[in-house]
């Protein structure tokens, strides 16, 4: 299937289907012939504050469609993803309630998009036609607003489509989706999207074909987080935990991802060595912390003052840190000065609201990135092939959720179990918004009740993305 480059609507909705099939048809290529989108909102139990930032809601949006093979068989598939606005688009100008107006009306032009495509493919091929279009889309939107959406903005807002075609591709095939990146089911190599140093190589080299038995969980500390009871301002009394030691305690936790504001190096170290003291105190035992600043680095600078000061301040901490994430703003080619070699030498510095695309990843190599941090709300199709690269280079990987309750949880936990030599995955939904994970819990205990700082994958074998909703169509499960 060849790729296309945006073209005009009218065009696109007449010839796409056309163009889709000229090169490689395999029989076992589909169609999308319905779909459908939802939302459900949910408030968080306490703020998460990241970046500069504090967000206490989610608003979920949720895809069904149905896919038709060449031999009429048909199958039905669902993505679910936290719209995530604060963090895919922080805008100084527009509203919470704007920019989430705005993916709103986004959501519903991809959903026009994917519904007109009459294109026949493997989901992967299915995206890379459409998404220039979805771009294409937010570009026409964006022009009457004051500022335009953001890249990230439209892969998150396009990311549980992309996930749907991907459940459903599987479910028609009776394999779980990472059974379906071989050369049985998909029409080109690793060549055709990543270039010739993959030629002869498919996607399932890059992929476990079964998930790994667990997964560490990292636990984020907020910037805001309680870290013991002392800090507690208001008692829930929800039978959750509140402070770290009682999360410790609750999920025998053994990796930390803390969350620091930047700009102000005296408070970014104290909070380090509060919950670095605070986690050894509570549990003696090998710890393993990431340290995201969420772009709040004024430069490269900053960071490297951080980390030569952090043993002062907090012994033992430094040997304990996995990774650094995104310490810098996320525009590579605006800062082209904020290298990261030097730092990367000391740890892994991890990639993260940068990475929209392949170039934005090699740019981020070149930069002195020595990792990247795979996200599902950046669509499956993209993050896979993201993750081929990554991993065609030798760079460090993780996989991290955006706050993701429900099925976009399991989505997360699935990729970071498919993904060789992922340190870890996140499960924030359970700390700040459990509410929207109650209706998945007994069917995916292991997702769900974290033990031993463990997530259990037992049920994430299952035909596509294995996130099923109970009920057909959009119900909750």
């Amino acid at each position: 299937m060849e790729s296309m480059k945006p073209m005009g609507r009218r065009n696109f909705l007449a010839g796409l289907g056309v163009a889709a099939i000229a090169k490689g048809v395999l029989a076992s290529d589909v169609r999308v012939v319905e779909v459908r989108h939802s939302y459900e909102d949910f408030l968080y139990r306490t703020p998460y504050q990241f970046g500069g930032r504090s967000v206490d809601r989610v608003t979920l949006l949720n895809v069904d469609c149905r896919v038709e093979s060449h031999d009429g068989r048909s199958a039905r598939g669902f993505g679910s993803m936290t719209m995530g606005n604060q963090w895919a688009w922080p805008s100084k100008q527009l509203s919470y309630d704007q920019t989430l107006g705005v993916m709103k009306t986004l959501a519903g032009r991809i959903r026009d998009l994917t519904a007109a495509c009459t294109a026949t493919g493997h989901p992967i091929d299915l995206n890379t036609l459409l998404e220039p279009e979805y771009l294409l889309a937010a570009r026409e939107i964006s022009a009457k607003l004051p500022e335009p959406i953001p890249k990230l903005c439209t892969l998150v807002t396009a990311s549980p489509f992309d996930a749907a075609i991907h459940d459903a591709f599987g479910k028609l095939h009776g394999r779980n989706c990472y059974r379906t990146y071989g050369r049985d089911l998909m029409p080109h190599d690793l060549g055709h999207y990543l270039g010739p140093a993959f030629k002869g190589e498919y996607l399932s080299r890059y992929v476990l074909e079964h998930s790994q038995p667990t997964v560490p969980l990292y636990h984020s500390v907020g910037a805001s987080d309680p870290i013991t009871a002392g800090d507690v301002k208001k008692k829930l009394n929800d039978g959750l935990p509140q402070t770290l030691p009682g999360w410790i305690r609750y999920n025998g936790l053994t990796h930390l991802k803390i969350k620091l504001n930047g700009g102000a190096l005296e408070t970014d170290l104290d909070r380090v060595a509060h919950i670095h003291r605070t986690a050894v105190e509570t549990k003696n035992q090998r710890w393993y912390y990431c340290l995201d600043f969420n772009e709040g680095c004024p430069n490269v600078e900053y960071l490297l003052e951080f980390l030569r000061k952090l043993s002062e301040r907090a012994p033992g901490a430094l040997e304990l840190i996995q990774y650094i994430e995104q310490p810098t703003a996320r525009d590579l080619a605006a800062h082209r000065d904020n290298v990261m070699h030097r730092a990367a030498k000391i740890k892994p510095v991890v990639i993260d609201e940068s990475l929209t695309d392949i170039e934005s990843l090699l740019l981020a190599r070149e930069m002195g990135y020595s990792g990247v941090a795979l996200k599902a709300c950046k669509g499956q199709s993209q993050v896979l092939l993201m993750s081929a690269m990554a991993q065609k280079h030798g760079m460090f990987l993780c996989v991290q959720d955006l706050t993701c309750p429900g099925a976009s949880l399991i989505h997360s936990v699935g990729l970071a179990a498919h993904t060789p030599r992922a340190a870890g995955v996140e499960a924030n939904a359970r700390e700040y918004v459990p509410a929207a994970n109650k209706p998945w819990k007994s069917r995916f205990p292991g997702v769900f009740k974290v033990k031993d700082g463990l997530i259990g994958t037992d049920e994430l074998d299952g035909a596509g993305l294995s996130a099923t909703p109970v009920a057909p169509g959009l119900s909750r499960p």
